[in-house]
């Protein structure tokens, strides 16, 4: 696949970049990421020139893209280094598992919704990403592939699902916005031994809920 990425792009990328460093986002690898990725590709064509606002946005299936900032804000709070395994959970249009791909780790991200994990699992590899893709139910995570040094959650969780932590490495990061209705608190827990977590909450954020259960296929 041809991307269309224009210099008209690439400037409104920098814009953008300027105004997550006014928010505090200094890491220079996710500067970097945020740099590379064209997240107008992820809109489509009539909504384009809003790619680049720090806005969320609707993707279908009831699911958003998260705001450039939220992204760049989780990344930057797991503390990645280079050949790390990542599980992500929540692929949803694919942009943030982008970013990650570009910080050198592995990621190994899981989507509930089958028609966002259908065109998602088809369109990345085609910009030239290609992480390992799962349908299935986030709560469960991939004990089969753990464990794993970091985990992100780009849904609200009601809760810290306990799977996902037994999968954390120990000293591994895991970021997860806790809460039910509306507004979710960003939390970082730092797996420091078995069962046990250092926890530092990050403000209050907004994200469409972590669903359970995946539905069987029809």
């Amino acid at each position: 696949m041809q991307i269309k990425d224009t210099h008209l792009h690439q400037g409104l990328r920098k814009r953008l970049i300027e105004k997550l460093k006014a928010k505090g986002i200094d890491f220079p690898e996710v500067i970097a990421a945020i740099a590379k990725v064209p997240r107008h590709v992820f809109f489509d064509e009539a909504f384009r020139e809003m790619a680049y606002d720090d806005i969320a946005f609707q993707i279908g299936a009831g699911q958003t893209i998260s705001h450039p900032s939220t992204v760049a804000f989780q990344t930057q709070l797991l503390e990645l280094k280079k050949g790390e395994k990542v599980l992500e959970i929540g692929t949803g249009s694919g942009y943030q598992t982008c970013i990650l791909m570009e910080m050198g780790v592995k990621v190994f991200t899981i989507e509930r919704q089958k028609s966002l994990y259908d065109k998602t699992k088809l369109f990345l590899p085609e910009m030239g990403y290609s992480p390992r893709f799962f349908y299935g139910d986030g709560f469960a995570g991939l004990p089969a592939f753990a464990p794993f040094d970091k985990v992100i959650i780009t849904c609200g969780a009601p809760f810290v699902p306990q799977e996902l932590l037994k999968q954390l490495k120990t000293g591994g990061i895991m970021v997860i916005p806790v809460g039910e209705g509306e507004k979710q608190t960003m939390w970082r827990l730092v797996k420091i031994a078995e069962n046990q977590y250092d926890k530092d909450e990050f403000g209050q954020f907004s994200f469409v809920p972590m669903l359970e259960k995946k539905a069987k296929d029809k």
